[in-house]
């Protein structure tokens, strides 16, 4: 690392820890496969620059379904009145669209912080000492397997421009990229929505009527959303949309299902 000289005690704080904050935020952008390069066709990647909208839409639908429909099969598993399980659904969808919409907000905003504290050390490095800094990077282009020669003269192009230097080095030292962060604001509305949506699906039926019927009418309804939703996940990861779909329309069932019979142990119809 470079000199220190004019850092102030929280900058102090944060070279200390600047390791661990590195991969906080590879933990919070997700988990990271190591793949081993191998022979076979090439398939252009679905959804292009729309996949990571798409991936939050499904996740948030898929989201809001089973929780809302667990809950609402747990209720109405109990023997409780119409209107309870409509109170519950509506309370569900509500609370954990809210949720949703925290945890996401929270998420990317911590994220975009711990990516800020960590570019503003990583410039003030740059600025008071950049031939340790190009020396730096020149090291881990020789880790990564480039000739010492090579890995000199690309850190020296690269450190020739200060915007360049401080992208290349958050993007190969700390493993950030800006522009992969995305907005807090947006992270909390697409969740808010689509759980919202979601979470509607298996209240509907209780809407327009009562008892077995309404239960049966929410099973399918549910049933045929969540394999839509399975499906849908076949777009982004080219898994065959038969089994993708079966396997949501299972996980979710067997969710429901679960909760359906608790709620029947627990059955309250003849409770004052």
């Amino acid at each position: 690392m470079a000199s220190t000289s004019g850092l102030s005690p929280e900058d102090h704080r944060t070279r200390r820890r600047i390791h661990l904050l590195s991969r906080v935020a590879s933990r919070l952008r997700g988990r990271t496969w190591r793949v081993v390069p191998h022979p076979g066709p090439v398939t252009e990647q679905a959804g292009g620059g729309r996949s990571g909208a798409l991936r939050a839409a499904i996740f948030g639908v898929n989201d809001g379904l089973v929780s809302n429909l667990s809950l609402i099969f747990g209720v109405a598993g109990a023997g409780v009145k119409n209107g309870v399980v409509i109170v519950a659904g509506v309370a569900g969808l509500v609370a954990g669209a809210f949720s949703m919409a925290a945890g996401e907000y929270i998420s990317v905003r911590t994220q975009r912080e711990v990516y800020e504290r960590l570019i503003h050390l990583e410039a003030h490095e740059i600025g008071s000492d950049p031939e340790i800094e190009r020396q730096e990077l020149a090291e881990i282009y020789v880790r990564k397997g480039l000739s010492r020669d090579l890995s000199e003269r690309l850190a020296t192009e690269l450190m020739r421009d200060p915007e360049t230097a401080l992208e290349t080095h958050a993007r190969e030292e700390l493993g950030l990229d800006k522009e992969g962060l995305g907005s807090p604001f947006a992270a909390a509305g697409s969740s808010f929505v689509m759980f919202t949506v979601g979470a509607f699906v298996p209240l509907i039926p209780f809407l327009v009527s009562s008892g077995t019927s309404a239960v049966v009418g929410s099973a399918i309804l549910s049933g045929v959303a969540l394999f839509g939703v399975g499906a849908a996940m076949s777009y982004l990861t080219e898994r065959p949309w038969l089994l993708s779909g079966l396997r949501m329309l299972a996980v979710g069932g067997s969710a429901a299902a679960v909760t359906f019979l608790v709620g029947e142990l627990l059955n309250v119809s003849g409770i004052s």
